[in-house]
């Protein structure tokens, strides 16, 4: 595995080349001093079920893992929980409005975009809705419907952290 600061070779403060990996998740710079870490990104994702017992999977629009099935949800904004990060993601993904999300677990992730692996701390939510409930797949939600678990085939799913936690929830309902 690569070093996640690998592409990184400058102090961000000083601008020095001296900005060596300094363990598994920072960068020193023997300039200024600077040690700079590496920290997971924080991700949410939603466990929504009906009275069925089915499951929510969206599809993904855009890579990575695109045209695979994933469950709703996103990163984390700066100042933002990851409640209120959830409950945004919903909306922009489905719109549709949820409240009190109740914490399940969390999974660690790595997820490449632009070439770049983030290291992630996936959230999970399950999340309550109505059997009425509309939901209009948007952002990077190419569609979004309702499974029985026992029909989901883990390889159809994009995401590892995501594999793992419908593993996870399928381990628990049998």
């Amino acid at each position: 595995m690569k070093h996640p600061l690998e592409r990184f070779e400058y102090c961000p403060r000083c601008g020095s080349h001296n900005f060596a990996i300094n363990g598994v998740r920072s960068r020193h710079c023997s300039k200024c001093g600077l040690t700079y870490y590496a920290n997971a990104s924080a991700s949410t994702a939603a466990i929504i079920t009906n009275s069925k017992g089915e499951i929510l999977l969206t599809t993904r629009a855009f890579e990575p893992a695109k045209d695979k099935l994933d469950l709703p949800g996103g990163f984390v904004d700066m100042n933002e929980t990851a409640e209120e990060a959830l409950i945004r993601e919903l909306k922009e993904e489905l719109n549709i409005e949820v409240t009190n999300p109740i914490y399940l677990f969390s999974l660690p992730n790595e997820y490449t975009f632009s070439d770049i692996t983030i290291h992630t701390l996936d959230i999970f939510f399950k999340v309550e809705v109505s059997d009425d409930a509309k939901f209009t797949a948007d952002d990077d939600v190419a569609s979004a419907q309702f499974y029985d678990l026992k029909d989901v085939n883990i390889e159809d799913i994009g995401l590892n952290s995501i594999k793992k936690a419908i593993q996870k929830i399928k381990n628990t309902t049998n």
